[in-house]
């Protein structure tokens, strides 16, 4: 008896070595979708998706360092961003963005589908030049390696970008002459391969600018670029479109739920909205108004300067008195802003790292407009816009990734700097015209503001359009005004700073560029300096994500005023 349960103990523990064999062998959870079970349609939404968030992980903290947006986190630069800022940008890229291309073209490769593969080697390229242009030198080549590599190493900045136009041309060659059918949605080019060539060389051509104060062969990249043909018009600009639902799902921008729903929206940028409001001056010194103004930004009160003291958060006095600017403001230019943008003007925002606690202002801070978030066209209404998404476009925005008002300027940096094919007065206009046309057009998403009647004070009517829009006439103006300061330039230091200036401006939605523009220009040559002196040193880049750092042995923490591998120093940023 004893013998016969020995045997039986025997074939039990057998076949339970059977059975672990197997499940070593089919370690797959049931609840996993796996490459092979996946839809090529849905991975593909995915990546566009994460695309579109990894576009707007590139806009604040970029953005309130060159003072686009303002940055309210601290008075120093060491603490204006911290380690955990970029967690969900690292997420989005590798967990996300990256994995889900190698599905996608995993699948779409072996059948020839061209156009997928190409648009995602270019999304891909793209946003490996983002990693190095906010961090430096972060895991590539070891990186997506899964058990094999599970501390990836950091390659250099330098061999990123080459392996990113390494990879734009490989979705040159997917793309060029291809008859594969089209994804089944795509959010930014509608399946049209010519239009992701000409993304790709345009990303080629933004490389060779933004690397030109390291790399000798930049004239010639651009040059060879803009002969392969990069983005000329607006209806090749890269954008991610939002809709106009609220709920199931929410399609709206998400900057547009920040400041139209029921919460505070985020402080603008003095010095950004003064540069449209006040910066420019006519012959007997009044200010000469950017007509982008009201669609950029939308003020809910009418003058700034004349609230109760308890709204205000000035730093130096409790209130907005332009006699209490702190001396380091004119030291760059007399005129600078202090508190709010304009005084008797209803443009209520805060300095450069001002981080004064948070007052009852929310109703009456200026907030997004309708370009590029699809918020409300300033009519000189100054209400409450905190209606729970009701009012001006209903968030019907882009994130402007590259556009073609973009490529304009970026042509006339290369054409003054580098001496490429280019006339820089002329892709200037261009750059500026383009800005113009994209901007007004964004009359279209909220028809019903710009035809509604207002009576005008001491009596008559007209449209809103009539009395507060741009029209050509107002652009021509505008255009003349810039390019009589630049035909009167004194060098092309000056010139230089002119057309960074209306490039600047005209990259409102965004930050990474604004950012990148900062760092290679040190211009706008008038940028506002920090609230309080003595800032410490200026960010050239941002600490590696904290998730990064502390879950990979062979990453270690980076300082802020490391210079990713494009940034000579040459340029005095502050």
């Amino acid at each position: 008896m004893k013998i016969y349960n020995k045997l039986i103990v025997l074939v039990m523990f057998a076949l339970c070595i059977s059975a672990c064999d197997e499940l070593d062998e089919n370690l797959q959870n049931p609840t996993q979708v796996t490459p092979e079970g996946a839809s090529l349609d849905d991975v593909y939404n995915s990546v566009q998706l994460t695309m579109r968030s990894i576009a707007g992980n590139m806009w604040y903290w970029p953005a309130s360092l060159s003072r686009m947006t303002a940055n309210t986190s601290a008075y120093q630069y060491i603490d204006a961003s911290n380690a955990s800022s970029f967690n969900g940008v690292w997420s989005n890229v590798y967990a996300g963005l990256w994995a889900d291309i190698e599905v996608v073209q995993n699948l779409a490769e072996p059948i020839g589908l061209d156009i997928h593969v190409g648009s995602t080697k270019i999304m891909k390229a793209y946003s490996m030049m983002l990693l190095v242009d906010v961090f430096g030198d972060v895991p590539y080549t070891e990186a997506l390696q899964g058990t094999n590599v599970i501390a990836p190493n950091a390659d250099s900045g330098a061999d990123i970008y080459t392996a990113a136009i390494a990879m734009l041309d490989e979705a040159i060659t997917d793309l060029t002459g291809t008859n594969a059918a089209s994804p089944a949605y795509d959010n930014f080019y509608g399946g049209d391969a010519d239009d992701w060539i000409k993304l790709a060389n345009t990303l080629k051509l933004r490389a060779a600018v933004t690397t030109r104060l390291v790399n000798a062969s930049a004239a010639a990249e651009v040059n060879a670029a803009i002969t392969a043909g990069v983005i000329e018009d607006e209806s090749e600009d890269w954008e991610f479109s939002y809709g106009t639902s609220r709920v199931n799902p929410n399609s709206r921008h998400p900057n547009y739920n920040n400041s139209y729903e029921t919460s505070d929206g985020a402080y603008m940028s003095n010095y950004y909205m003064w540069k449209l409001r006040a910066d420019k001056e006519d012959g007997g010194g009044n200010p000469f108004v950017d007509p982008r103004l009201r669609y950029y930004f939308y003020r809910q009160t009418e003058d700034a300067s004349a609230l109760d003291q308890n709204v205000y958060s000035c730093h130096f006095s409790n209130l907005p008195d332009q006699a209490s600017k702190p001396d380091w403001y004119d030291d760059v230019d007399p005129r600078l802003p202090y508190c709010v943008a304009y005084p008797g003007d209803g443009y209520l925002g805060r300095d450069h790292l001002n981080n004064e606690g948070i007052p009852p202002d929310g109703n009456l801070r200026t907030i997004y407009g309708l370009y590029p978030f699809g918020g409300q066209f300033d009519d000189s209404t100054f209400e409450d816009q905190q209606q729970q998404g009701t009012t001006g476009a209903l968030g019907q925005g882009i994130w402007p990734m590259m556009l073609s008002t973009y490529v304009d300027f970026l042509r006339a940096e290369a054409a003054l700097t580098l001496g490429t094919s280019d006339n820089p007065r002329t892709m200037l206009e261009s750059g500026m015209r383009k800005s113009f046309e994209k901007v007004i057009g964004f009359e279209s998403r909220d028809p019903g503001t710009f035809s509604r009647s207002v009576e005008i004070r001491g009596g008559g009517t007209g449209t809103v359009k009539e009395l507060y829009g741009a029209d050509q006439d107002d652009v021509d103006d505008y255009v003349d005004y810039v390019l009589d300061a630049y035909d009167n330039a004194a060098n092309d230091t000056e010139r230089l700073d002119i057309i960074m200036n209306e490039y600047y401006i005209a990259l409102w939605g965004n930050g990474i560029e604004s950012y990148n523009m900062y760092r290679r220009t040190g211009m706008p040559s008038n940028m506002a300096p920090a609230l309080e002196q003595g800032p410490g040193e200026f960010m050239r880049s941002f600490f590696l994500p904290s998730d990064h750092v502390t879950r990979n042995p062979n990453a270690s923490q980076k300082s802020i005023t490391d210079q990713v591998f494009w940034d000579n120093g040459s340029a005095t940023v502050y």
